[in-house]
């Protein structure tokens, strides 16, 4: 296996759907490590679906969350991979476009529905290309954060490709795939293609 890839959840941490779509990437050959943002605080005990998680989220820095994923891609190359990327969603995916800027020696990023407002001040220290799949009718991401992160990342000569799905709102991908199956089925496929090309 030669590609890698970190999984990087939303602000609930290691849900169940992220251990699956670990599966998912290893059945397309890729390694991939999907970690919590809270088992240094919450033990890594399975928790429940409806769980406190907001006071230990306004805790996490983005020292921490880049100290994990470092940590990831150093078991990922470890095993042999050579290019790692990262995957995240919601609160992991501004995280996975912020660790394209950390000097990770990361091929590429993806982000579902991150917050641009989160990421603007890093853009400039961007060093591997990223892919953002953002929620046309996401209420907590107004389509003028999308445009203003676009132009942010045009004026700063980065790669990048942004792509908002009409209709579809937050975690559409990982809490309501089915009732938007066609713009979660075109995001992995955007995603895997995205991989492929830069691997």
């Amino acid at each position: 296996v030669s590609t890698g890839v970190v999984i990087m959840p939303d602000v609930r941490g290691l849900y169940r759907f992220y251990e699956e779509l670990a599966l998912r990437f290893a059945e397309r050959g890729h390694a991939a490590i999907a970690f919590d943002y809270f088992g240094r605080t919450a033990g890594v005990d399975k928790r429940p679906d409806d769980w406190d998680y907001m006071p230990l989220v306004q805790q996490l820095t983005h020292e921490q969350v880049q100290a994990d994923v470092a940590a990831c891609v150093g078991d990922l190359r470890a095993a042999g991979c050579s290019a790692i990327f990262t995957v995240g969603f919601c609160y992991g995916g501004s995280g996975s476009w912020a660790a394209a800027a950390w000097g990770h020696g990361l091929a590429g990023a993806v982000g579902f529905y991150g917050r641009p407002s989160r990421m603007l001040e890093l853009v400039p220290r961007l060093e591997a290309p990223i892919l953002a799949l953002q929620g046309g009718a996401d209420k907590g991401i107004p389509h003028g954060d999308n445009v203003e992160f676009e132009q942010t990342l045009r004026d700063a000569g980065k790669d990048y490709q942004l792509v908002e799905f009409a209709g579809a709102p937050h975690s559409f991908f990982d809490r309501k795939q089915e009732e938007f199956q066609a713009a979660s089925d075109e995001a992995w496929r955007r995603t895997l293609e995205f991989i492929e090309a830069h691997s």
